[in-house]
């Protein structure tokens, strides 16, 4: 009897044994970006490999969540607005997820100039399996940082992120339909 060897696990298992670089340059600045990269890297990486057991990918598990608790008409310029995609990319996905059963779009029509993306039950049940894998994942990580230290990051990673807004003149705006000054309710 041939043992058979899925060639994705191979990889996943090569990649959890392979040797990360800690890399404390000479240059400050060089430093911060190469931490804040690899970090995201890593971050996303273990999002992939715990959503990957429930059959779902990081960005199309980000599209499903913004499909079951958008408050509005959820339009393709949306979803591309709120995960800082450009709309062809994002009607590319959809195109996959559309295939998968997870969403569907409805059309243009009189008095609605625009194509709405709605969740199918399926995609409701994937979100649901998704949504537990992140939970989980950011429950193992979280406990890392204190909260006044997860508050300092997420300060000092607003004014990074406000430095490539103004180098990229883009406008950062809070989504219609959301408070300006309360925080946005997450449903876990």
């Amino acid at each position: 009897m041939a043992l058979k060897i899925n060639s994705s696990q191979v990889i996943d298992e090569v990649i959890k044994r392979e040797a990360l670089y800690d890399l404390r340059l000479s240059d400050t600045n060089l430093t911060t970006w190469a931490l804040v990269r690899q970090t995201y890297l890593i971050l996303y990486r273990a999002a992939e490999l715990r959503l990957k057991k429930v059959g779902i990918t990081p960005e199309k598990l980000a599209v499903l969540w913004i499909c079951r608790d958008y408050p509005d008409i959820l339009t393709i310029a949306e979803i591309g607005r709120i995960l800082s995609r450009q709309s062809q990319s994002v009607t590319g996905l959809l195109n996959r997820m559309e295939e998968e059963k997870l969403v569907t779009r409805n059309p243009k029509r009189k008095g609605r100039p625009f194509t709405e993306v709605n969740l199918t039950d399926k995609g409701e049940e994937v979100c649901r399996n998704g949504i537990v894998a992140i939970r989980d994942l950011i429950s193992v990580i979280a406990p890392a940082l204190s909260e006044a230290d997860q508050q300092l990051l997420q300060k000092l990673l607003g004014a990074l992120r406000q430095s490539v807004i103004a180098d990229l003149e883009v406008e950062l705006t809070r989504p219609p339909d959301f408070s300006a000054v309360e925080s946005i309710h997450i449903k876990w």
